[in-house]
């Protein structure tokens, strides 16, 4: 009888696909719907504050995934894929309602979506030969999404005052700027080979 495989506990036994470090990352993912739900029914109200929290929870949770999979040996080739779809799927959905409710440009979303989006996609076709874990560039730019996405969903303009909003606008200019270089980087690394 084959060893069962393992979900939670520590170990060398084989890993189950599912385990618990998965299992968070696929619950970041479904953050996702929730938070752009709760933006689109109550864009300048109260909801406005619970959307972010999802959304602060969704993307800080990240390193909980990645910890699990360490310390506890449960790290896979579906965890790998995965976790950066977590990020591009919070992240992107963040962008688009941000746009839905015209906050912001399309054409920011629309970049963003298409270079997040086209990497992954390469990552995925070239994944039966081999795995490319998240560059340090990568981390950089992930994390620098997360904060500008972050300020943009909080309603803080409005609590604030509109000095915001040029904040916002710098944090977002600066987020877009390390996605189109890590792009172009990663693009560049990949015709070197």
């Amino acid at each position: 009888m084959a060893e069962p495989r393992r979900v939670v506990r520590a170990g060398d036994a084989p890993v189950a696909p599912w385990n618990i470090a998965n299992l968070v990352t696929v619950a970041r993912i479904l953050c996702a719907p929730l938070f752009v739900w709760l933006v689109l029914i109550d864009p300048n109200g109260p909801l406005r504050w619970l959307a972010l929290a999802l959304f602060v929870f969704g993307t800080a949770s990240d390193g909980i995934d990645g910890y699990l999979a360490r310390s506890r040996n449960l790290g896979t080739s579906l965890g790998v894929l995965l976790d950066p779809i977590a990020d591009k799927v919070l992240i992107g959905a963040g962008l688009v309602v941000l746009s839905m409710v015209g906050e912001l440009p399309w054409w920011v979303t629309i970049l963003v979506l298409v270079r997040e989006f086209g990497i992954t996609l390469y990552r995925m076709l070239i994944a039966h030969r081999e795995i490319h874990a998240a560059s340090w560039g990568g981390k950089v730019k992930t994390t620098a999404q997360a904060i500008a996405v972050s300020f943009a969903l909080a309603p803080f303009p409005a609590l604030l005052g509109d000095w915001m909003n040029w904040f916002n606008g710098f944090l977002m200019v600066a987020a877009v700027a390390l996605t189109v270089w890590t792009g172009i980087e990663y693009v560049w690394k990949a015709i070197r080979g």
